[in-house]
């Protein structure tokens, strides 16, 4: 079996994982196996980071979509039926926008729905 020579690669991901792990605490941070687990723990958080993101995120705009729905005197559950039979497309996001700062827009969009729910049935 020929002769393996690792010195510059084993070199260079070595110190690619210390350097990816400086700033964590203790060994974690200067010995290569403790920082290689610590470097991979991270890494599964921060994937699973990235989809709480979306998540926490959703529920805090129909949060806040619902405060101006309740301040116009309609559920939240009403205001996004009607929007969707008003035919309005506009997301999450943008409504929670809405109901912030542009309260006059919102309760043309809350009147909107009114009028579609009316319409329906």
């Amino acid at each position: 079996m020929p002769r393996v020579k690792r010195g510059t690669h084993r070199k260079d991901a070595r110190k690619k994982t210390l350097k990816s792990a400086s700033g964590f605490f203790l060994t974690k941070s200067k010995l290569h196996r403790a920082a290689r687990e610590a470097v991979d723990k991270s890494r599964e958080y921060a994937y699973v980071g990235r989809k709480l993101k979306k998540r926490d995120f959703r529920a805090l705009w129909i949060i806040r979509i619902n405060a101006g729905c309740r301040a116009n005197n309609i559920s939240y559950s009403k205001f996004i039926g009607g929007l969707k039979k008003a035919e309005i497309d506009l997301n999450r996001k943008v409504l929670a926008e809405i109901a912030i700062n542009d309260a006059a827009g919102f309760s043309a969009l809350v009147d909107k729905a009114r009028a579609a729910l009316e319409n329906a049935g």
